[in-house]
């Protein structure tokens, strides 16, 4: 590998400000901020929204059933074919 062109991969610490959890991953994120957690000082990146506190990966998410093309056409034409029959 060339020296010099790859940015530098460190530990970093996400903060999820909507429930105030910090999470550690590694990163090549560079940021001016700066954060002791643990007696270990990481740089420091505040995020709205982890897979934590977003309601589809929470479970508080509610998913509309919506029909696919061949339930809608059921809907409007399925009434014809039942009184053809009769």
């Amino acid at each position: 590998m060339k020296d010099n062109i790859h940015p530098k991969y460190q530990m970093v610490a996400f903060h999820d400000t909507s429930i105030d959890e910090y999470f550690i991953v590694g990163s090549t994120l560079s940021t001016s901020q700066t954060v002791e957690l643990d007696g270990v000082v990481y740089p420091y990146y505040s995020i709205e929204v982890s897979s934590k506190s977003h309601p589809y990966y929470t479970g508080k998410q509610s998913i509309k059933t919506q029909d696919g093309r061949v339930a809608k056409f059921n809907n409007r034409f399925g009434k014809l074919k039942s009184k053809e029959k009769k």
